[in-house]
């Protein structure tokens, strides 16, 4: 009977060790990042913060691509079709939903056809003017723009992108006629304000506060509740004299749904571990990035929440796909 125990035993051993040995390695090659924009805007700025770190400790190579088009919807397909085992990711924000929110589309949808990987930053906004704009406030502006109803542009990265759920929320607020000006990115957009094209924009100061600094472009307000340490000068739009604004934009990772609880927590860990990195913090600070320490568990529910929120921002707006 000992000998029959032991020879069950060793059977047992060497069949979980031939399924430890046939189980597939990750990852096997490099890993694509998906990014839903032009390069030079804030989701662009933080894959491509992250993707070194991450790409060392997964032991391969992280490319980051830029597929900007349609509120990074055409992105976010290319993703949710992709086989599910890590080695497609989307580095996005809440514009894939709150795009097809407006526009009524159910794919890809952000909580059903993705696996959420990591939060990776949250920051406010600021509404950036063309210095040739004569205002220097928002209450300059809000006044501005009820002697000249319809006749004053913003840009954005897109429909449903942070920055057009800002404009629309001032647009509510303030009751003010304002045309929102969609482009395939925040890059493109900040190109065309700082080119006096059009006149303002709300944008992720991760990137247009160098644009700040160099006198290309005027800052008069800020998005958060609190004013972000990184302008600390700049009043909230709260301040301003438009109580309870507030829009927090948000950065995280995707995966296509299906992928592998084991590959989505390394990634989950890994990612944190690239947050941590000192010369990252330091970008991250630099740039009033705060960065995301949620499990995966935690940023799906994030996610959830944050659809409640923007839905009821596009209903109160009354925000259509024009």
């Amino acid at each position: 009977m000992k000998i029959l125990h032991w020879s069950v035993a060793l059977a047992l051993v060497a069949g979980v060790s031939a399924a430890l040995a046939q189980a597939p390695k990750y990852p096997v090659r490099p890993v694509r990042m998906l990014v839903g924009f032009a390069p030079g805007g804030a989701t662009d700025i933080v894959a491509r913060l992250l993707a070194p770190g991450l790409g060392e400790s997964l032991g391969q190579q992280v490319v980051v691509e830029n597929r900007p088009g349609a509120s990074s919807q055409i992105a976010g397909e290319l993703v949710a079709r992709s086989a599910p085992d890590g080695h497609t990711l989307l580095m996005t924000t809440q514009t894939l939903m709150t795009s097809q929110m407006i526009e009524g589309k159910t794919y890809p949808h952000l909580t059903r056809d993705f696996a959420a990987v990591s939060l990776s930053a949250t920051s406010p906004l600021i509404l950036v003017l063309n210095p040739s704009l004569p205002v220097h406030s928002l209450k300059a502006l809000i006044a501005l723009a009820r002697a000249r109803p319809g006749e004053l542009d913003y840009g954005t990265g897109g429909l449903g992108t942070t920055p057009h759920m800002s404009g629309e929320l001032l647009a509510t607020q303030a009751r003010i006629k304002i045309v929102h000006v969609p482009f395939k990115g925040e890059a493109p957009a900040l190109i065309d304000v700082i080119a006096g094209h059009v006149p303002m924009m709300f944008s992720n100061i991760t990137a247009s506060l160098a644009f700040v600094q160099s006198g290309r472009l005027r800052m008069i307000a800020q998005t958060g509740l609190q004013r972000s340490p990184v302008v600390p000068d700049v009043p909230t739009m709260a301040e301003s004299g438009l109580p309870g604004f507030e829009i927090i934009g948000f950065f995280g990772v995707m995966a296509p749904a299906g992928t592998p609880r084991e590959i989505v927590t390394r990634l989950n860990t890994e990612l944190g571990k690239a947050m941590a990195r000192p010369e990252v913090r330091k970008q991250y600070a630099a740039q009033a990035l705060d960065p995301g320490q949620m499990t995966a568990e935690q940023y799906a529910d994030f996610i959830k929440d944050q659809a409640v929120k923007f839905g009821k921002v596009i209903r109160e707006a009354g925000i259509t796909a024009k």
